[in-house]
């Protein structure tokens, strides 16, 4: 025999290939994995509650900032907190927590009962200072956090307005966070031209609450040196009396008019007109602070509240300083 040594018949290139790939064994595709995140479009922001019992209303974020979803890729790119100028967007509101319900209390006076005092916010109305045109007063009040409790808006004509000025009868309209009117408060005319000591001469306020239904009147009483009102019950009976200084415009100081018993023996509260300094000379813009006790009965608190803005049309409000013709 020859020295050749047999080999294995040769095979064709495809199946030895085959037979390669056969022995190493790879998988077609990975497994797949489910991911707890599901992309999706963003669905609508959600409305605020109705009642708003426990938080805030706050009509637009301030400072939000749109994602920006680029073309190409399928997850957003968001802008971190602090590394970017907030937009440009007014404040929010800060309203007071709306209260629960209480038995034997007008709706819309629960905010009252959780407070010992109240601050009157008038707004400053530039029109008035540069054409002494008189616009409708509005007013803004705030507990001691400052978180709004009310909004008050008056509701006159152009025409009486400007024509009788402060003298004016007016209809101011109290609403809370959700623009309900919850009180009214009325002050008809009265003319001043008789004797000052005559009683149709006197001014008086009468306060609804909800509109519609009387709950009390502030009426005022001649007196030689000093301001001087009853608060009055739905019947025209007294309850209180209100006090006011000698000079009821202290340039520099406070004005403060205090809340007695009939008697006088004892104080129950104060309406304080705050001193202002250059607001307080130049135009009405101004800043009443009401302290009545917190356990007082919530419809007595309301009569004081309405006191304040009987005595701020008779004293403070008062037309913008004419600019010379020179």
């Amino acid at each position: 025999m020859s020295g050749v040594v047999p080999t294995a018949p040769e095979q064709p290139t495809e199946e030895a290939e085959n037979q390669v790939k056969a022995t190493t064994a790879v998988p077609d595709a990975p497994p797949d994995y489910n991911s707890h995140f599901v992309p999706g479009p963003a669905g609508p922001a959600a409305p605020p509650s109705a009642g708003l019992p426990m938080g805030y209303y706050v009509p637009q974020q301030p400072g939000a900032i749109p994602l920006y979803h680029p073309t190409g890729g399928t997850h957003p790119i968001q802008y971190q907190p602090g590394k970017y100028p907030l937009t440009s967007q007014p404040a929010p509101i800060m309203w007071m927590p709306g209260p629960a319900p209480m038995p034997n209390c007008p709706p819309g006076l629960e905010y009252l009962a959780q407070l010992d005092n109240i601050h009157v916010l008038q707004h400053l109305e530039p029109l008035e200072l540069m054409t002494r045109f008189e616009t409708n007063n509005r007013y803004d009040i705030k507990n001691n956090v400052d978180q709004m409790v009310y909004i008050v808006t008056e509701d006159t004509d152009d025409f009486t307005r400007n024509a009788y000025r402060n003298l004016r009868p007016f209809v101011l309209r109290v609403t809370d966070c959700l623009g309900r009117e919850i009180m009214t408060m009325q002050r008809p005319f009265r003319c001043t031209c008789c004797c000052f000591c005559c009683p149709c001469a006197r001014q008086e306020l009468e306060v609804q609450c909800p509109p519609g239904v009387t709950i009390g009147f502030v009426a005022e009483h001649w007196n030689l040196c000093r301001a001087s009102y009853s608060i009055q019950n739905e019947k025209k009976e007294s309850a209180m009396r209100v006090r006011g200084p000698c000079a009821t415009y202290g340039c520099g100081s406070d004005s403060v008019f205090e809340v007695n018993s009939l008697d006088g023996a004892s104080n129950i509260g104060s309406i304080i007109r705050k001193w202002n300094g250059f607001l307080s000379t130049m135009g009405n813009a101004d800043h009443f602070e009401i302290h009545f006790p917190l356990a007082l009965d919530v419809k007595m608190k309301a009569m004081i509240f309405g006191c304040c803005f009987l005595i701020d049309f008779m004293y403070f409000e008062r037309p913008p300083p004419r600019r010379s013709s020179r």
